[in-house]
Parts: C-alpha cells; sequence; structure tokens
C-alpha cells in the first residue's frame, strides 16, 4: 500500500463523516455561526499546515524518519513529502464539524 492511497483513504473518511455531522448540524443552526466556524477551520487549517511544514522538514533534516521513494508521490514541499499535509487537512476538516455536532447534541 502506498502512502498517497492511505492518505486517501484517512481523508475520505474525514470528508464522509464531516458531510454527515453538517448535514445533521444544520436544523436551526445560525448561517452567522457556521460562517465563523468555517473561517475558524480556514485560519486553523493554515496554521497546521504550516506548522507540518515547518516541523516535518526539521524532523527530516534531523534524520528522525525518512520516506521511501517507492511509497511516496514523489512531491515535496522542501523534505517533505506532501502526503504528510493529509492529516492535517483531515483534522481541520473534520473536528469543526464534529464540534458544532456535539455542541448541537449540548444545547438540546
Amino acid at each position: 500500500m502506498t502512502y498517497a492511497l492511505l492518505c486517501a483513504v484517512f481523508l475520505g473518511v474525514a470528508v464522509v463523516a464531516a458531510t454527515g455531522l453538517t448535514v445533521a448540524r444544520r436544523q436551526g443552526s445560525r448561517q452567522g455561526a457556521r460562517r465563523n466556524v468555517a473561517l475558524a477551520a480556514v485560519l486553523a487549517s493554515a496554521a497546521l499546515l504550516v506548522l507540518t511544514a515547518v516541523f516535518d522538514n526539521v524532523m527530516i533534516a534531523a534524520g528522525l524518519f525518512a520516506y521511501s521513494d517507492g511509497h511516496i508521490s514523489g512531491l515535496r514541499i522542501g523534505a517533505a513529502p506532501v502526503e504528510d499535509f493529509t492529516y492535517p487537512l483531515a483534522a481541520a476538516i473534520l473536528l469543526p464539524a464534529l464540534w458544532l455536532f456535539l455542541r448541537r447534541r449540548h444545547d438540546s
């Protein structure tokens, strides 16, 4: 299994779960509240991606780990393969939807 395939599965699960949670949450939610959560998610995503780029490159440069060229796409940001950016992206997609869903259940 390639790293890209594993990342695609992980990202797909996050998108499907977030979509389901968002659809469940939309009933009775305010437009302004959704916009605020979306803005917060975009800002958090940007921060996570920048931090991933910095720290992955530092850890790879320090020799803490390496990637087999046969298991990655070959596209890199610095020394970090682009596949490494899937996990913070999946977190930024799934966690705000989960937060909205759980908040709705708590408010009910």
